[in-house]
């Protein structure tokens, strides 16, 4: 079974916001398969780097990341790795998405959520392609449970 995803690309320069969709396989053993990628290091990929991001605010049963800036001119998706609820260890999947930040005051602009899931630290799902150079964003995540505290998932954001 199928099912229609969308992968938001954004040109945050000049406020203009494309969807891509996206076919992603529900089945188990294909459930992130439309969003994953492992990582290799070959000539042709990208050369995205890594930031741990701090956590910053709840809102809305989501919590947000710091803003991120990068100026990665080498890599334009915004992708996800190692995954972990702190108190669950065994818990490595979790649903994303991201805010871009507009840089004359606007509200953000938010991809749409993907499911994430890093079975080893290598796994990389993307939640955003098509960002430009210096693009300001948060990533946030969709939380479990608040109870008897809120969850706290730690995850690596490439850029």
């Amino acid at each position: 079974m199928k099912k229609l995803a969308c992968v938001i690309t954004a040109a945050a320069a000049m406020g203009v916001v494309a969807a891509t969709p996206v076919a992603a396989h529900t089945t188990a053993a294909h459930t992130t398969a439309a969003h994953t990628t492992a990582t290799h290091n070959t000539a042709g990929a990208q050369r995205c780097t890594p930031v741990r991001p701090a956590a910053d605010f709840y809102a809305g049963g989501r919590i947000a990341s710091a803003p991120i800036v990068d100026r990665n001119a080498k890599c334009t998706t915004i992708s996800v790795s190692g995954i972990r609820d702190v108190s669950r260890p065994w818990d490595r999947c979790q649903t994303f998405l991201v805010a871009l930040l507009s840089t004359d005051g606007r509200d953000p602009t938010y991809t749409e959520p993907v499911r994430a899931c890093s079975p080893t630290h290598r796994t990389r799902t993307v939640l955003a392609t098509g960002v430009p150079t210096g693009t300001q964003f948060r990533v946030l995540y969709q939380i479990d449970y608040i109870d008897p505290a809120p969850q706290t998932v730690r995850y690596t954001v490439w850029r």
